[in-house]
């Protein structure tokens, strides 16, 4: 059971990650509200984007760049070869935010088509609106 905890604990990062992903899929889900529906994605969103960036995280690791050129002489072979261990992976953080541009302006969308169907229903209750689109 000592190893299980200390298992978890060593691990909260990912259960904050998972925490945050329950409450964004809940808040999808299980609300009424398009606004609150719209904060759930986001919430969503931004956990994936947090646990992206941690996986591309390395203890001891240093940033991708080469600390010597191609074109300096003088180095023998032995010097110039990179091992790629010694490197954090910069490819979740490129990705990541190139996710954080598309979930901006998917948020920003949303929000334009909440305005659209509040002005047209009078209302961002999913069932008052279903209802109001039944009667017609």
């Amino acid at each position: 059971m000592g190893d299980l905890l200390q298992i978890i604990v060593a691990k909260y990062n990912y259960w904050i990650y998972i925490t945050l992903m329950m409450i964004g899929l809940y808040a999808m889900i299980g609300k009424n509200n398009l606004v609150k529906k719209i904060v759930g994605m986001s919430i969503f969103q931004t956990a994936i984007i947090l646990f992206y960036v941690s996986i591309g995280v390395k203890k001891g690791a240093t940033i991708p760049i080469l600390e010597h050129g191609h074109g300096e002489h003088g180095h023998s072979a032995a010097a110039l070869i990179v091992h790629a261990v010694d490197y954090v992976n910069p490819l979740p953080h490129v990705l990541m935010l190139t996710a954080i541009v598309v979930g901006v302006a998917t948020l920003g969308v949303a929000l334009a088509l909440a305005i659209k169907v509040h002005n047209r229903f009078n209302t961002l209750e999913e069932d008052e609106i279903l209802a109001q689109i039944r009667e017609k």
